[in-house]
């Protein structure tokens, strides 16, 4: 799990703030306490539809399905493309390092990308994790991007944007565990039963956003 949520991970999520950019751009995230806000709101909408993917896909349910599930939960086309984009790179890399008939299965399915975090569970899988494992590591991902990118956009303290990470520590469990439970029910009552918490703000700063012609993260 450490290798699978390490930034250094070849999976291309260096590339991306997260909606930190566009957010630094609307004066939402100016300090460590507004970059906290805004983790800790992505957590709880995107994160926690990110982490349920993931577990679901890690317990074994059928990563097609879970993939037209992460369509209907991303209204923002933007974000659509963005997603498939890192499923894309995610998909080289795990199937580099947990070779799989399950990722090759779906990378022939869906060779121009599926989301990322159906891909991020699946590869969780390989690698022998359980899906509260999986559920962790895209929680994770949901927060550590945005809060590296601010370190680049505001020249914010490093150990601040830390300390950020840390203090949530607690919601991420309560957010994993979460993903994990709705993962287990979605194995009996399908993917309607996987969160589908929106988060309106992210959508429209990531349309904006990808209209800009100079921009410094991809997303």
């Amino acid at each position: 799990m450490l290798v699978l949520a390490d930034g250094r991970f070849p999976a291309g999520g260096h590339a991306h703030s997260g909606g930190a950019e566009a957010a630094v751009d609307a004066g939402r995230i100016r300090d460590a306490a507004t970059l906290s806000d805004f983790c800790r709101g992505r957590l709880h909408t995107a994160g926690l539809v990110a982490a349920a993917l993931a577990a679901a896909a890690a317990a074994g349910l059928d990563p097609l399905l879970l993939d037209e599930a992460a369509d209907a939960r991303t209204p923002s086309p933007a974000l659509r493309v963005t997603a498939r984009r890192l499923g894309r790179q995610m998909m080289r890399a795990a199937r580099a390092v947990w070779p799989s008939p399950e990722l090759d299965a779906l990378a022939a399915a869906r060779p121009r990308g599926v989301h990322q975090p159906v891909v991020l569970g699946l590869a969780a899988r390989a690698a022998g994790l359980t899906p509260l494992d999986a559920a962790h590591a895209a929680g994770y991902e949901s927060v550590s991007a945005p809060a590296t990118a601010a370190v680049r956009l505001l020249g914010l303290d490093p150990f601040q944007a830390t300390a950020v990470l840390a203090r949530l520590a607690p919601a991420l469990d309560r957010v994993a565990g979460q993903a994990a439970v709705a993962a287990q029910q979605a194995l009996h009552d399908g993917v309607d039963a996987l969160p589908a918490a929106s988060a309106p703000l992210l959508d429209i700063a990531a349309e904006r956003h990808a209209g800009w012609p100079v921009r410094l993260f991809a997303s």
